[in-house]
């Protein structure tokens, strides 16, 4: 049986989303296909974001930056938005898709602690939501 797809956004997916995705692979990999995209991609990953991946051994291949019309949102059980800016117009989720709202700071233009918070963050939704023995997702 295929691992259901989660997708994370947020507004560049230079920071939050990309952590964010790579996190969801080294946590929860085995239960869950991650992917992310940005609402108006910068179409970069941030230098901040692979350093504070590579803080926890995180491996950061295969990320880049896209934004959601390089994504089929078809193929996606679960979307998270991290992001402030609400999607509606920009998705339009069928009965099988769950979009949850999980705000987190945008660390873009600040310092590596900043960064480090916003990382931290999504790693508590990313156990929240993906991690649990009894998630209702797959």
């Amino acid at each position: 049986m295929p691992k259901p797809k989660v997708l994370f956004i947020c507004l560049g997916n230079s920071c939050r989303s990309i952590m964010a995705e790579a996190l969801a692979r080294h946590r929860c990999g085995d239960r869950w296909e991650a992917a992310s995209a940005g609402i108006n991609p910068l179409g970069f990953v941030a230098p901040e974001t692979l350093k504070i991946l590579a803080e926890m051994g995180v491996n950061p291949a295969g990320l880049y930056s896209k934004g959601l019309n390089e994504i089929d949102l078809r193929e996606y059980r679960l979307l998270i938005n991290l992001s402030d800016h609400s999607l509606q117009g920009l998705i339009s989720p069928d009965g099988a898709m769950r979009v949850l709202p999980r705000w987190v700071p945008d660390p873009y233009g600040c310092g590596l602690e900043v960064y480090r918070q916003s990382r931290d963050a999504i790693q508590q939704v990313i156990v929240r939501e993906l991690c649990r023995e009894d998630e209702p997702w797959p």
